[in-house]
């Protein structure tokens, strides 16, 4: 009842409920002589019943109306209802809007108790309200909005409420002039902030953690903090207590404490598989079943290209060009061929990719769509699956990155794929290999 296309009997474009021919393709209900007319009384589309006589889009569309108390007059409440209805599986959406949640949201939309505005959603947080956020912004019912930039808003809000004041004083200071001013020049220039506002809260969090200690161990505040008090904090605690130095570096630039300085703190070693391990893994993701087709995919476009995984969510499935005689593939500056087998599992991921059934269309740009409408996959998402297989991540990108620099010169490579010319000789030095001293080599990033 699901399964609609030209009937191999008729060459019809029909509902296709009817038993398979001996070809193995299902027939219409005319050609398998099934006595039921499958039409919807109300749009006449031949596509099942769903509630009395109606298909599933009609009976989710009289359900809408009713949660938001009869037609919508508002504009923004008359496309979500619609871009709803659109969903390629309307039955999925009846099933969603079942929730309570869903259905006191919808109602408090319709009733006007929750304004059809980012303001209005962020009363009510939770997923319910980011699905229909990314469906009114998709649909441009809602100007876009960058997605981290108020949740760390919050967070910021949150971490200083019931810290003493000669701890937060300073630390609001540190969050708001540099981080929180930082990150909304990026998110006005249209810049990815998912980094940074990871980066930020990290430095803020190691930050209270330090002068809470520091307050209550010694009773000194940020101003009066001596260079010793900083050396036994990183010297008794984890490398990520190495986190405060940037607020030092805002505190000398404030005049807040001009004694202290810490130390920028380099990585000791730098994690990486053999090779035997990255072929190993290559193969597996090729050929094996460990995971599902797009987790796939990420992880060979890690391990063949070196490409990070936040970086490969926010791919467009436009930077694959599959011509009649070989597809490649836009990671830097220049195309890179693709080769077999991963074109052919690239090909069969770009015929069916997850999540386009949602009330974005089928029409989404991105390479690995997400649930939200208009969005990509979360990076953390990949991450986790890939790193649940038992990959190191960053030992795979620093092997990848390492193989290739072998093969080709450094400058050539950060072309390629995207990196700085810094970065590739930096690997091509660590391997200590013969391109370290290209004679072409480039001082600047490309």
């Amino acid at each position: 009842m699901h399964t609609s296309g030209t009937c191999p009997e008729c060459l019809q474009d029909r509902l296709l409920p009817g038993p398979p021919n001996p070809a193995g393709h299902p027939v219409c209900a005319t050609c398998a002589e099934i006595p039921d007319d499958f039409h919807c009384d109300r749009c006449d589309r031949e596509a099942g019943h769903h509630r009395g006589r109606l298909c599933a889009r009609c009976a989710l569309r009289d359900d809408l109306h009713g949660l938001l108390g009869g037609e919508p007059g508002n504009p923004a409440l008359v496309g979500l209802a619609e871009a709803l209805c659109a969903s390629d599986r309307p039955e999925s959406v009846i099933v969603w809007k079942r929730s309570p949640k869903v259905q006191a949201l919808l109602r408090a939309l319709g009733d006007g108790t929750i304004p059809v505005t980012h303001a209005g959603l962020d009363t009510v947080p939770g997923r319910p309200t980011e699905h229909l956020r990314a469906l009114l912004q998709h649909h441009g019912l809602l100007p876009h909005r960058d997605a981290y930039l108020p949740r760390f808003e919050q967070w910021i809000d949150t971490k200083l409420d019931g810290l003493p004041e000669d701890v937060r004083r300073p630390v609001q200071h540190f969050a708001t002039w540099h981080h929180l001013r930082r990150i909304r020049a990026k998110a006005a220039a249209g810049a990815a902030t998912r980094g940074p506002v990871h980066a930020a809260k990290q430095e803020i969090t190691e930050t209270v953690k330090f002068l809470v200690w520091l307050l209550e161990t010694y009773q000194r505040t940020a101003t009066t903090c001596t260079q010793h008090d900083v050396n036994e904090w990183l010297a008794t605690g984890p490398t990520t207590r190495s986190a405060i130095r940037t607020f030092f570096v805002v505190a000398k630039k404030a005049r807040i404490n001009t004694a202290v300085s810490v130390q920028h703190r380099s990585a000791k070693s730098s994690p990486s598989l053999s090779q035997d391990q990255r072929l190993a893994w290559i193969h597996e993701l090729l050929t094996g079943t460990s995971e599902s087709l797009p987790y796939r995919v990420a992880g060979i476009l890690l391990l063949l290209y070196a490409q990070p995984l936040v970086k490969v969510v926010t791919f467009p499935t436009s930077i694959v060009d599959d011509s009649d005689t070989v597809m490649s593939i836009t990671l830097g500056s220049h195309p890179t061929d693709v080769p077999e087998p991963f074109a052919s599992l690239l090909r069969e991921h770009l015929a069916a990719r997850p999540n386009l059934r949602t009330g974005a269309g089928p029409h989404s740009p991105w390479l690995f769509p997400s649930t939200l409408a208009g969005r990509h996959l979360h990076p953390n998402t990949v991450m986790g699956r890939l790193r649940d297989l038992g990959i190191n991540l960053l030992g795979a990108r620093n092997r990848a990155i390492g193989e290739l620099v072998l093969e080709c010169p450094p400058s050539l490579v950060a072309q390629a794929l995207g990196y700085s010319t810094q970065v590739t000789f930096l690997h091509a030095d660590k391997a200590a290999e013969p391109w370290s001293r290209y004679a072409g080599r480039q001082s600047t990033s490309t």
